[in-house]
């Protein structure tokens, strides 16, 4: 036979009944809490072992998070603090380098200045080094005045404290010079104080020690000694004479017993030229 089924009803309360059932529940509770312990000492316990472990979990998390925040402020404004103090030590470097370059553009100036003056009676014309040959010396180089500016070939140069070279080829705006070191030069010197005669030949390889040579001097009194002064003479083709060229670092007798040559310490600084006078006057011409 066929099995029947029975449909069994479900209980269903109203809404109605519900909300009234939880609303006297509720009053009841109140009423509970107000007048007894009942209700509040077991929410106690209970939040005791629940809620604040938890609540104190959260607030460690909250200040954690909050120590990070402002670390990190701090970092972003220690950050913005050092590129601000990077930018002014930038600009205190750069008026700094500017005030260094001053100063040298100065003292070279000032160098000039004394030497225009010390040597007054020719008329001179500064000049900038603009190029030179290859190597550590300025042996030969290239100035920025040429015969537009009145420069001639065998115009004499000067820096510093006395004599540089001899301007060698003249362009409309510029002029090569060749120095007295220059393995190519010859100068006809003399010995300030005692007006005796020499040759000052240039020697590159030997400027490596700062020095450079000299020879054929004449000495019958044994007067000539180390530290004497030795400057251009007046018997030169090309140089205009008394100009400081430099002073004697060793002297020797040559094997002929007549003569004697050794090495003078140049005036000028060969390493750093790069302003320069150039004398506006042939040696031909004050002839």
């Amino acid at each position: 036979m066929p099995r029947v089924k029975i449909k069994r009803r479900k209980f269903v309360m109203p809404s109605k009944y519900i909300l009234l059932i939880m609303s006297i529940l509720c009053v009841g509770m109140m009423i509970l809490t107000f007048t007894t312990d009942i209700v509040v000492k077991p929410l106690s316990i209970v939040s005791g072992y629940v809620l604040v472990p938890f609540q104190e979990g959260i607030s460690e998390v909250g200040m954690w998070f909050t120590k990070r925040s402002d670390e990190l402020k701090q970092l972003r404004d220690v950050m913005a603090e050092n590129e601000a103090l990077q930018a002014k030590i930038d600009e205190l470097s750069i008026e700094n380098s500017n005030l260094l370059q001053d100063k040298y553009e100065l003292t070279k100036l000032r160098e000039l200045y004394e030497l225009d003056e010390k040597y007054e009676e020719y008329e001179k014309v500064g000049a900038r080094v603009i190029g030179k040959d290859p190597g550590n010396w300025f042996s030969v180089f290239l100035i920025d005045k040429g015969s537009s500016d009145g420069i001639e070939v065998n115009m004499n140069v000067m820096a510093g404290s006395g004599l540089v070279g001899i301007v060698t080829q003249v362009g409309t705006n510029w002029a090569t010079v060749r120095t007295v070191i220059d393995d190519a030069s010859n100068v006809s010197a003399m010995v300030l104080s005692t007006s005796d005669r020499l040759v000052v030949t240039g020697d590159l390889q030997l400027m490596e020690s700062g020095v450079i040579r000299f020879a054929q001097l004449k000495d019958e009194d044994d007067s000539v000694v180390k530290g004497d002064q030795i400057v251009t003479s007046n018997i030169s083709d090309k140089f205009l004479p008394g100009i400081t060229i430099g002073y004697i670092n060793e002297i020797n007798t040559d094997s002929n017993n007549l003569t004697k040559s050794g090495t003078i310490a140049p005036i000028v600084d060969f390493d750093h030229l790069d302003v320069v006078l150039v004398v506006k006057q042939l040696k031909q011409q004050k002839e």
